[in-house]
């Protein structure tokens, strides 16, 4: 008898079952990386990437399953609606008072180092030898910053110098550009790998055109409807509708989702009078999904392909930095501020990397899925490895 219900379960754990239950044990180990990270100040965003290549490891090695078949099918459709809210919520602070209230030093230095930064990494990586296309992407994602680390770094030095309100007012915008960056880079990689070059100019124009008119057409209504609706349930039914609307129309007309959701999120910010409800009920839902973001992020990784990528993570993390601290200096030295108020190595401030690099790296695997193997890896353990050191730098920068 005992035999015959064991049986029946394991014939019944397989398919939408196994799925649901390996998505509960993800939430549930969030729990526990939520615990290690109150008590030991390590980033939660670093455990939860590594629970990620744990699964992985159970995954591939343990039970002999290829890189990729992880939940059937759903991870694509979890991450792009994760990637979908977190371009919608930096839509929402680049915002007309806010770009005004941040100055034109702020422009000037995120602009420096953006340019100077990603210089140096694509620079460096073709002068290495590695391909064109893995340069240049990895160059558009070293652009990206994660806010939440310099932020809260900073709220814990209680620094309302110059220095830290630059800083602040930086991360705000920098992962904005990141997506821009990153949208005009993969267009430009398409035409110049494309055998048909008129072919691959129109759907470069497409890519990056169709996303604003996504934005605009979901923008516009969404900030008409925002703020007639009732707080609560209403306003959380309307917000989720965005996103999903987002993330299956980007998918479908083939345009990004970052750029469209980014849109989308800076018209309501701008246009609507209550706009700050729609990306609360946002704020409220998020985690759970940057949870499962995270966690299959990490277990996307081809860990029998990881030894090609060695070489590449060391030079792209040493590069960054590099172009980082070069950046600005170079900025510092352009806006003539004094050494006291902004310090020369200010850039390595803007080190911490986190959910939007992962989510570029992801994109570009998916657009050129022979490189997937290089990029991911290194993208995913330098983002573990910021994620430790950033939060350092930023308090040296802060002293």
């Amino acid at each position: 008898m005992m035999d015959r219900i064991q049986g029946a379960l394991l014939a019944g754990f397989h398919g939408p079952v196994a799925n649901m239950v390996l998505l509960g044990a993800i939430l549930s180990l969030s729990i526990l990386a939520d615990t290690i990270a109150s008590r030991t100040r390590v980033p939660r965003i670093s455990i939860l990437v590594l629970i990620g290549v744990l699964v992985a490891f159970v995954h591939q090695v343990l039970l002999g399953n290829p890189a990729g078949t992880l939940l059937d099918g759903m991870s694509e459709p979890l991450i792009q609606l994760a990637l979908v809210m977190v371009a919608f919520l930096l839509g929402s602070e680049l915002t007309v008072d806010r770009l005004r209230v941040t100055g034109p030093l702020v422009l000037v230095i995120s602009l420096f180092v953006i340019v100077i930064g990603g210089l140096t990494v694509g620079a460096g990586l073709m002068s290495l030898g590695f391909p064109l296309a893995v340069a240049v992407a990895l160059a558009a994602i070293s652009v990206a910053t994660d806010p939440a680390a310099v932020s809260e770094t900073v709220k814990e030095h209680r620094d309302t110098r110059l220095r830290a309100r630059v800083l602040l007012g930086i991360v705000a915008i920098d992962d904005g550009w990141g997506i821009i960056v990153f949208g005009l880079c993969m267009s430009v990689l398409g035409y110049l790998l494309s055998n048909d070059g008129y072919v691959a100019l129109t759907h470069a124009l497409w890519e990056l055109g169709g996303a604003v008119l996504l934005g605009l057409a979901m923008g516009l209504p969404a900030a008409w409807l925002t703020g007639r609706l009732k707080p609560g349930e209403p306003t959380q039914v309307e917000a989720m509708a965005i996103m999903l609307l987002l993330a299956g129309l980007s998918s479908l007309l083939a345009v990004s989702a970052l750029l469209a959701s980014m849109v989308t999120g800076t018209l309501i910010a701008n246009l609507s009078a209550h706009h700050t409800r729609s990306f609360r009920e946002i704020e409220h839902i998020e985690w759970p999904f940057l949870v499962f973001f995270f966690v299959l992020s990490g277990a996307s990784i081809d860990l029998y392909q990881l030894n090609d990528a060695l070489w590449l993570t060391g030079a792209y993390i040493l590069l960054r930095l590099l172009g980082r601290l070069a950046g600005g200096w170079v900025a510092v030295r352009f806006a003539r501020t004094p050494q006291e108020d902004l310090p020369a190595d200010i850039g390595l401030a803007l080190t911490p990397q986190a959910g939007v690099a992962i989510g570029m790296a992801l994109l570009f695997g998916e657009r050129f899925p022979e490189y997937q193997h290089l990029v991911l890896p290194v993208v995913v353990s330098s983002t573990v490895l910021f994620e430790l050191l950033g939060p350092l730098l930023v308090r040296r920068v802060l002293r």
